[in-house]
């Protein structure tokens, strides 16, 4: 069972009360091909083997390819979001990539928590502001970056009340720059000021990975491991190329 370390600034952690997914673990009686993807997938593997429990904020990193939006994605789809994004209640699907993992999973859920939620994916935001367009909200007209910000905000509160409920993030960074991660970043701070919110989010963002009292894990050929943000490897090699990016650029080419 994993059972994560934490961010950088754990002790200001907020408790994890009433929160939506309590644990995703491998479903009673599912079958699946462990050859096959994506059960081939080292983290995929050790999702089922030992089930992932979730604090009140968590975020998943690894290289391209180690099951950061596999695992994201499955999570969307046991819990009743559209896999392109938006609300349980979002009905659009442009074409059908998904993994079947979702097939081969279950959720521990938190007793008494909402059961509401959004989901936000970089690679389909196009689709979604397009149906998000048909009931006459639009987001085209903003740029990626104003785009993101403004559904964020606009799809995390009701009559300026943050609404409680589950919020997955699959490369966020993919649309910001470094202000707008930060303004990014303080937004899911405020949004963890209320019990009854939940965060997972899949990112490559030291920035953003680190969020306060987030349980970080990372994900590789080793399986699911938690580490602290300072140890990360995204963490360690941006150091290592912002102290002296012409040690990495003369062995490329």
């Amino acid at each position: 069972m994993l059972r994560p370390t934490v961010g950088p600034m754990a002790r200001n952690a907020i408790p994890g009360v009433g929160r939506p997914v309590r644990r995703m673990e491998a479903r009673t009686g599912a079958e699946w091909e462990p050859r096959a993807w994506p059960w081939r997938i080292p983290a995929v593997t050790a999702l089922l083997a030992d089930g992932i429990d979730f604090g009140q904020a968590t975020v998943l990193v690894g290289e391209n390819g180690s099951g950061k939006s596999t695992i994201l994605e499955a999570l969307a789809e046991a819990y009743g979001l559209n896999p392109e994004g938006g609300s349980t209640g979002a009905r659009f699907s442009t074409q059908r990539t998904e993994s079947p993992l979702s097939d081969s999973v279950q959720l521990v859920r938190g007793a008494g928590a909402s059961r509401g939620g959004y989901f936000l994916r970089a690679e389909t935001m196009h689709g979604l502001f397009s149906y998000l367009a048909t009931s006459g909200d639009s987001f085209h007209h903003l740029s990626h970056g104003e785009s993101f910000r403004a559904i964020l905000e606009d799809r995390t509160r009701h009559r300026g009340r943050i609404r409680p409920g589950l919020y997955l993030l699959d490369e966020p960074e993919s649309a910001l720059s470094f202000t707008s991660s930060l303004h990014a970043l303080a937004t899911l701070v405020d949004l963890l000021a209320e019990p009854g919110v939940q965060i997972v989010m899949a990112t490559h963002s030291p920035m953003l990975s680190a969020l306060p009292g987030a349980t970080i894990l990372q994900l590789s050929d080793a399986g699911i491991e938690p580490r602290a943000w300072e140890d990360l490897d995204l963490v360690v090699n941006e150091r290592y190329f912002l102290a002296d990016p012409q040690r990495f650029l003369r062995h490329l080419g």
